[in-house]
């Protein structure tokens, strides 16, 4: 897949966990979360107020790392197809 065809697949990707209104596991939402700040190259640290979920937040980042954005939008798209893939 070339990088055009990759933005494309991520963009749907995101869009698609955006539109679902069903509540996602955390794990998933984990990686979801991590993979989605390495593509997108956001810097800015994890915002709940919740201490616990900004020590699961930074953990997932901390396995996340050495990602490239290509390789990160790849692993985003693939855990979302994952997930749609197992609830039907």
């Amino acid at each position: 897949m070339d990088t055009k065809e990759l933005d494309i697949a991520f963009n749907k990707a995101v869009d698609s966990i955006n539109a679902h209104t069903d509540p996602f596991p955390a794990d998933v939402l984990l990686k979801l979360y991590a993979y989605y700040k390495v593509a997108t190259d956001d810097q800015t640290s994890p915002g709940s107020r919740t201490p616990l979920i900004n020590a699961f937040k930074t953990n997932a980042l901390f396995q996340s790392k050495g990602m490239t954005q290509d390789e990160a939008k790849a692993k985003y798209v693939d855990t979302v197809n994952q997930y749609f893939l197992y609830r039907k």
